[in-house]
């Protein structure tokens, strides 16, 4: 699996292991759910501060 980080509009640069770590993370916790039919092809996620 491939992963890529966005950090406000920038692309942080990820080594392999990284990679690795984020895409199993990411997707052990998303097939976990009853709604993700699997086998998926593009997981997205996106995360904002809350500004209060």
């Amino acid at each position: 699996m491939k992963a890529e980080l966005v950090v406000d509009g920038k692309k942080v640069p990820l080594n392999k292991f990284v990679q690795e770590f984020l895409s199993g993370a990411v997707s052990g916790m998303v097939e976990t759910l009853d709604s993700v039919e699997t086998p998926w092809k593009h997981i997205e996620l996106k995360i904002e501060q809350d500004t209060k």
